[in-house]
């Protein structure tokens, strides 16, 4: 697919061979060292709104914007996607 969203942001993006999983593991690590002594709170939804959303959108735009497709492609139904996709504001 040749859309211009799905290209990496970054250059390096496509030369790191991390898995997501350790990507991941890395941001939250940072998150934590730079909190500075600051009490963390809620981070298990803040973290899901931060990663959900992006999701939401590649998927969206990978699909052109078909719902159906994407629901099927992100495991959900089609009502739980435009309820999320509602949520960030995406619809």
């Amino acid at each position: 697919m040749s859309d211009n969203s799905l290209q990496p942001t970054d250059k390096s993006s496509t030369t790191d061979k991390r898995t997501l999983r350790e990507h991941v593991s890395e941001v939250i690590r940072q998150y934590f060292i730079n909190l500075k002594g600051e009490e963390p709170r809620h981070i298990y939804d803040f973290f899901l709104d931060e990663i959900e959303e992006p999701l939401l959108k590649v998927v969206m735009a990978y699909t052109r914007n078909n719902q159906s497709e994407a629901a099927r492609i992100l495991g959900v139904s089609r009502g739980t996607l435009r309820t999320k996709l509602k949520k960030f504001g995406l619809l």
